[in-house]
């Protein structure tokens, strides 16, 4: 055996934003989960409670599922490996008494816990804030719900597609009304969800920051429907200034021209034009340096208001030319444009790459597990990969202990099915 002194240094890990936070995770699907899934990417201990034998709904929904070394499909869904690393599993029944009461033994020692079960539901279990920060005044308690703790719609089930549609999403995504395709269309990806988790893992932040100062913690409502009308931005604005409510622009931009998709002669790609000195470079390269001095033309509140004039004659040009040497040109020059990509070319792409935007992690039913990484880049505190999405009640056993339970306890919660 080497000497102490003999052996090869051990690499620190680097600190960890969140470290020494505890965050008991009693949400599912994805709003919850997204928030949780960043708690634990910056450093917090994120303990994810689920339901004996079915767990997250999310396991379920697929094709696709993790495959394994044989290349045989597993039980763990894409979609709940996207938004589960870094956390702990352990599965309690939440309706069985024992169950509550251990929930509550972890509520006391937890930082932040975060829900979205329906108004109220809570309460029946003895699991409400209000008794839980009873027993811990210094608990974050952040409640995700479809439509808020207040208000006529509070006790509704909320989804994301539902809500694209109530909150008027739908209404300015998709095309134009009077052309082909034109009608309602939701955004390719969960938006509502997503954004709701961000901002709850925003506002977790600050209530834990007013609560290191002082002790008191605090309840954060959120609500998805809230969060769809913030996310409006200045499309809400337009319509609070006006009085109008805008309407579906296909790829068009409501408030700048030419902001859109165009057909070059192999292909589309992104014309997005900010300002009115890039319109001016955009002219000469296009060949028609008369646009950027034409009043119709030379600001962009005018090209929003001559948008049925100018567009056609942009389209007509970009189409004489290979989308590559149009964009080669336009990056040369500083104007704004863009590729249009699948999934494929977009995780392919050389800039994508250089940012680390997968990370591939050990898992217990594969050698390696791909995910999209974090997009958040920290200089002293970056974030670390440090679990796979876990098992259901993967770490049942090792959180027991944790709270005191000894083996005889645990076997026992085991044996009557409340712990799984």
């Amino acid at each position: 055996m080497p000497n102490d002194d003999q052996l090869p240094p051990s690499t620190p890990l680097p600190p960890m934003s969140l470290a020494g936070v505890r965050v008991l995770d009693l949400s599912r699907v994805l709003a919850g989960p997204w928030c949780t899934q960043t708690l634990a990417d910056l450093g917090a201990d994120v303990v994810k409670v689920e339901r004996p034998g079915n767990g997250d709904d999310t396991r379920s929904w697929g094709p696709p599922y993790l495959k394994d070394d044989q290349g045989a499909d597993t039980a763990e869904a894409a979609y709940y490996l996207g938004a589960n690393r870094n956390k702990r599993s352990i599965a309690i029944d939440i309706a069985n008494p024992a169950g509550q009461d251990l929930i509550r033994r972890f509520a006391r020692g937890a930082d932040v816990l975060v829900e979205n079960f329906k108004v109220g539901d809570l309460a029946r279990y003895g699991l409400d804030a209000a008794t839980l920060m009873a027993e811990n005044p210094g608990l974050v308690v952040c409640s995700i719900t479809g439509f808020g703790q207040t208000g006529p719609y509070r006790e509704r089930a909320g989804y994301d597609y539902a809500v694209q549609g109530l909150g008027g999403l739908m209404s300015v995504t998709g095309e134009r009304d009077d052309l082909p395709g034109g009608g309602p269309q939701k955004v390719g990806v969960a938006v509502a969800d997503l954004f709701t988790g961000l901002y709850s893992a925003v506002a977790i932040l600050a209530a834990l920051r007013h609560r290191d100062a002082t002790g008191q913690g605090q309840r954060i409502d959120m609500a998805l429907l809230d969060t769809q009308i913030a996310m409006l931005a200045n499309l809400g604005a337009n319509y609070l200034c006006t009085g109008r409510a805008p309407g579906r622009m296909g790829n068009a931009h409501q408030n700048i021209v030419p902001y859109q998709t165009f057909e070059a002669s192999d292909g589309y790609l992104i014309l997005a034009v900010g300002n009115d000195g890039q319109f001016a470079k955009f002219c000469e390269i296009a060949g028609r340096p008369d646009w950027a001095q034409d009043p119709r033309f030379a600001r962009n509140a005018d090209r929003v208001r001559h948008r049925d004039l100018l567009v056609p004659q942009i389209a007509a040009v970009l189409k004489t030319r290979p989308r590559q040497d149009w964009l080669g040109q336009f990056e040369a020059a500083h104007v704004p444009c863009g590729a249009i990509n699948d999934l494929a070319e977009a995780f392919a792409d050389p800039q994508v790459q250089s940012r680390d935007m997968t990370v591939a992690m050990p898992h217990p039913l594969t050698e390696q597990l791909r995910l999209v990484a974090s997009p958040l880049k920290l200089s002293v505190t970056p974030v670390a990969y440090r679990r796979a999405p876990p098992l259901l009640g993967e770490h049942t056993r090792e959180l027991l202990a944790e709270i005191g339970c000894d083996a005889q306890q645990i076997d026992t919660l085991l044996h009557e099915g409340v712990v799984g």
